[in-house]
């Protein structure tokens, strides 16, 4: 488990960007994707908001995915699972970076073919609780050609990121901007917020 900790904060601390290519277990992956699956089916997700409970807006020419928000009161084994590998990454990144970090909100995301989310930045203006951005994707078997990339904007370095499932990526939400770009299939993920309230 520490390895993937470690990944994420190397090449977060060389590029501002930390990934991990096995963050999560394949079985833990693959759990959780049937979770998202089955909460679909049962038309449980929600159309995706910009902003926070205080400004809160829909516009489905900026943002298209449909989320479900995670809440250990749901005591579901598979996210009981999430959460504990979350809390220890929490405890290894305070102790080894002294982030500060006290918190965390984490949804399920799906993206249906055509969808996307326009170029943002993940801290609010109006509460910037939010420090650290991560995302956990679901999808097995993931083509090229079935697009959703993570597009990171950084100055003479934009980076392109797939979607694959396992992969966890971590940013600075107060930094970076960056997009969901068109995906051509059903993409899923579990995507967060580490916090400093």
């Amino acid at each position: 488990m520490e390895e993937g900790f470690e990944d994420l904060i190397a090449s977060y601390i060389e590029n501002k960007v930390g990934i991990s290519e096995h963050f999560l277990s394949r079985e833990l992956a693959d759990n959780l994707k049937q979770n998202l699956l089955d909460l679909n089916q049962r038309s449980l997700l929600s159309e995706a908001g910009i902003g926070n409970s205080e400004k809160l807006s829909y516009d489905g020419a900026i943002r298209s995915d449909s989320i479900y928000w995670l809440d250990k009161k749901h005591n579901n084994v598979f996210e009981n699972e999430f959460f504990a590998q979350i809390d220890a990454f929490i405890i290894y990144l305070n102790e080894s970076c002294y982030a500060g970090i006290t918190g965390y909100e984490f949804h399920y995301s799906l993206y249906e073919k055509g969808d996307f989310y326009l170029k943002h930045l993940d801290q609010f203006k109006n509460n910037p609780s939010r420090k650290y951005s991560m995302i956990s994707y679901l999808n097995s078997n993931w083509l090229e050609s079935d697009g959703g990339e993570l597009m990171i904007h950084q100055e003479n370095n934009n980076q392109k990121i797939s979607p694959t499932q396992g992969k966890t990526v971590f940013f600075k939400s107060n930094e970076l901007v960056h997009e969901v770009l068109v995906t051509q299939n059903t993409r899923m993920s579990i995507t967060g917020w580490l916090k400093s309230d």
